[in-house]
């Protein structure tokens, strides 16, 4: 007798069922492969490890922000140095981007005792012109890594000749990850723009670059020139960073030749560094290798003159002529003189030295170091200072006087108030024929 065997069918679940319900938890592996892989069990921690919580982690971020100095300092990396000192511009230009790459305060130091910056030696640096590169390139070099800045290095765009950005709005939407830094040698007037700026709504456009950059969070620093006292003192710090040594002769000789350009008495500096070598510079070396040196030497017999020191004055005019001057050169220079004090003597302000000073093509520090000794000087006093360098002039033109060194001698005791030293009576006697 044959036996009948059935097998138990599985029970099949329907499609409104849970999933929940008819298979044990899987991972995403499984999900929908007809496989169940459980997951493995967690084994109980023993006392000896005890549990650790995760660690709390920060953004990571790949530039490092500098702190600034002080609570009034600016809210963001965007700096503008200006002034027509182009030296030391350059010289606080290299301090503060070396501080912006170190992290480091952006307090300016003393600029005297600065070496002069390399900054195409230094990575992360990026330097642009505003005269001729594009807003959209200055805006690029912002927000792109260089090619060989580090990781985690502060990127700073330096623009030269910032004055003649095209679009101001670029400083307030320059990355705020990014230091920038905005250079114009030329000195940036405020006043117009603060008037005007009143009656401005508080979102209209910066009218310029002094207003785009304080609205924006930034610094503005004015470098001034050198004041003509501060001149002597510039020098022997620039001096000591050189290693070389100053008499204080040579020091006020050199003050009085170059006056307040840095660049100037940086180069000059350097100069007699290498031709005195291990020796001290003395007032000779600058008189012999500083062109200019003689102004000054007849500037101090220019202030004998006004002071009516004829002692001095004729001390100061044999050593100009045993330096080797010829006669013409000393009356020349000696007329300019004369003409500085007259233009110091109306002097009100500072602006009113710059303008004078490109009236007569000499330099503010002229017409400033001259103020002194104009206030003892009136109108009639250099009419008559004129006239003799005229009459002497004439004098030595024509022949009239026995020597060109005795007629300049006699023209530097007339303006002393020396009595009987006047030429100009020898242009009433006709000229001896030759």
């Amino acid at each position: 007798m044959s036996r009948r065997i059935t097998v138990r069918q599985a029970h099949t679940p329907s499609r409104s069922s849970k999933r929940s319900d008819q298979a044990p938890p899987s991972s995403r592996l499984g999900h929908r492969t007809g496989m169940v892989i459980r997951r493995p069990r967690r084994s109980r921690r023993s006392a000896a490890c005890p549990r650790i919580a995760p660690t709390a982690m920060a953004l990571w971020s790949s530039t490092k922000m500098p702190t600034p100095a002080s609570s009034s300092g600016p809210t963001r990396m965007l700096f503008l140095l200006h002034g027509e000192d182009s030296f030391r511009t350059r010289l606080r230009l290299g301090e503060l981007a070396a501080a912006l790459l170190e992290g480091a305060a952006t307090t300016p130091a003393d600029l005297s005792t600065l070496a002069e910056p390399r900054l195409g030696a230094q990575l992360g640096i990026t330097r642009h012109d505003a005269r001729f590169d594009s807003p959209d390139a200055i805006m690029l070099s912002g927000q792109a890594q260089g090619l060989f800045d580090a990781v985690d290095e502060t990127r700073v765009v330096i623009v030269d000749h910032a004055e003649a950005l095209k679009d101001l709005a670029l400083i307030a939407s320059f990355p705020r990850e990014a230091a920038l830094v905005l250079v114009s040698v030329e000195r940036l007037s405020t006043g117009r723009s603060r008037r005007g700026a009143r009656g401005k709504p508080s979102n209209a456009p910066a009218a310029n670059l002094l207003d785009a950059v304080e609205a924006a969070g930034g610094s503005v620093e004015r470098i001034e020139r050198l004041a003509p006292v501060d001149v002597a003192r510039w020098i022997t710090a620039r001096a000591r960073v050189h290693a070389v040594r100053f008499d204080a002769e040579a020091i006020s000789t050199l003050a009085a030749a170059v006056g307040s350009d840095t660049e100037r008495v940086e180069q000059e500096i350097r100069k007699l560094g290498a031709y005195a070598g291990d020796e001290t510079v003395t007032a000779l070396d600058v008189r012999t290798l500083v062109s200019g040196a003689i102004e000054a030497d007849v500037f101090e017999l220019t202030q004998a003159v006004v002071r009516k020191d004829a002692r001095t004055a004729v001390a100061t005019l044999e050593r100009l002529l045993a330096d080797g001057n010829a006669v013409q050169q000393i009356l020349a220079l000696l007329l300019w003189q004369f003409r500085v004090l007259l233009f110091a003597s109306a002097m009100r302000s500072n602006a009113d030295a710059e303008r004078m000073a490109k009236a007569i093509r000499s330099s503010p520090f002229a017409i400033q170091r001259a103020t002194a000794f104009a206030r003892r000087v009136t109108r009639p006093d250099v009419v008559r200072a004129y006239e003799a360098i005229y009459a002497t002039d004439q004098v030595i033109k024509t022949g009239r006087a026995e020597s060109d060194v005795a007629a300049l001698l006699l023209c530097v005791l007339d303006l002393c108030g020396v009595a009987n030293a006047d030429l100009r009576d020898m242009l009433l006697v006709e000229a001896p024929r030759r």
